[in-house]
């Protein structure tokens, strides 16, 4: 038992503000997308929902002749809430996107994170470190924040040694938080019951967070749970074989003909972009999956592909491919035969956020966050009384 007070303590002191950093950060980060939305709702809302929709094709060529020649269009979101604007993706900078009415055909802004949540995530990815985390040169903010993360792992687990003792002998006791005994009994009951109460919250979310620190660890992580792991992009290794589907011509629903209100693409050629455009099947491919799948939460339409929302927790998708000149689709990969480095890749970002469960799961990760941020900070207070306790012995 020495042993394992030690080393919650020695590895918590040199760490604890690192730690709290981490887990403060991120609990910022939980409900950033509803916050940015609701800021910036100029941007991510239409003006009026009135009427219909301009063609996709339209809205494409406006953003284009927006762009510079050396940036493209590679795809455009749809969400179901038909008051969000269309999200135009760009080919660069990284994660780059415009926001167009798509009533209107008034581009509405562009992507830009929000000040604070910027820092946040610098601050919970990398510490703030001035170094590119993406290029060659020395990480050590990345680095400290994944030792530190391996760190607060073992703190957790030699803190759930000390406590069980006590817990075995009065488990209500161990479980609470004192408040008659004033700050004293306060800050320390709030650091053992509040470990106890955010501990498997925090340790998912430090186990999944170190897959992006890294590699021997992510590649570790991937074999624990069976799967081999592949880079995003990388061609698979016949694990998760695609299950490319071919349709007939006949099928009126993959050829693309009447959907929904919209009507004949051939019939609305006029009002749309010109045939040597490298949009004009866009909106034939939308009507049709939009057809297929009116619950999704957001479909996408790029070049030569698009994607079906599954899920919005885990970023699961049905994938389909399509000719770019007929807009006839040539195949699909859904979710369920997808590649299971793909999905398990997507179920580490969903457990690492909570946004497995909705936003039941996402208040419970927000709170675990602010829980975790505080253990090191009360851990500091009983630390210290110990240390002044001694000194006046």
């Amino acid at each position: 038992m020495k042993f394992f007070h030690k080393i919650h303590l020695w590895l918590s002191v040199p760490f604890g503000l690192v730690i709290t950093l981490i887990c403060f950060s991120g609990a910022m980060l939980v409900f950033e997308p509803e916050i940015t939305r609701h800021v910036k709702s100029d941007i991510y809302y239409v003006a009026s929902a009135k009427g219909e929709p301009v063609d996709m094709g339209e809205l494409m060529e406006t953003v284009k002749a927006t762009l510079p020649d050396s940036v493209s269009i590679t795809g455009v979101t749809v969400f179901r809430d038909k008051n969000r604007t269309y999200q135009v993706n760009l080919s660069k900078p990284r994660r780059a996107s415009v926001f167009i009415d798509q009533y209107s055909g008034r581009i509405t802004g562009k992507y830009e994170r929000i000040g604070f949540f910027s820092t946040m995530f610098k601050l919970h990815r990398w510490l703030l470190d001035s170094a590119d985390p993406r290029g060659d040169g020395l990480k050590v903010g990345k680095m400290l924040v994944g030792i530190s993360t391996m760190m607060f792992v073992i703190a957790l687990v030699s803190g759930v040694v000390i406590w069980w003792p006590r817990a075995r002998r009065n488990l209500k006791r161990s479980l609470s938080v004192p408040f008659r005994d004033g700050w004293r009994g306060f800050w320390k009951g709030l650091h053992v019951a509040g470990g106890m109460y955010a501990l498997l919250l925090v340790l998912a979310m430090a186990l999944t967070g170190l897959t992006w620190s890294f590699g021997w660890y992510r590649a570790a992580f991937y074999a624990v749970c069976g799967v081999e792991y592949v880079p995003r992009g990388s061609a698979s290794d016949g694990k998760g074989e695609k299950n490319k589907s071919s349709h007939k011509s006949g099928d009126r629903d993959w050829r693309g003909g009447r959907h929904g209100h919209r009507g004949d693409y051939a019939e609305r050629q006029h009002r749309g972009p010109s045939m040597r455009s490298e949009f004009k099947c866009w909106q034939q491919v939308y009507d049709v999956l939009e057809a297929r799948n009116p619950e999704a939460p957001r479909i996408t339409v790029g070049q030569e592909n698009a994607s079906v929302t599954v899920s919005s927790g885990n970023n699961a998708a049905d994938r389909y491919e399509f000719d770019s000149r007929s807009g006839r689709f040539t195949g699909v990969t859904k979710y369920a035969a997808s590649d299971s480095s793909d999905k398990l890749r997507g179920w580490i970002y969903a457990v690492h956020t909570g946004s497995f469960g909705g936003m039941i799961t996402r208040i419970l990760w927000f709170l675990g966050a602010l829980l975790g941020a505080s253990l090191p900070l009360t851990g500091y207070y009983i630390w210290l009384r110990r240390l002044k306790r001694h000194k006046q012995r």
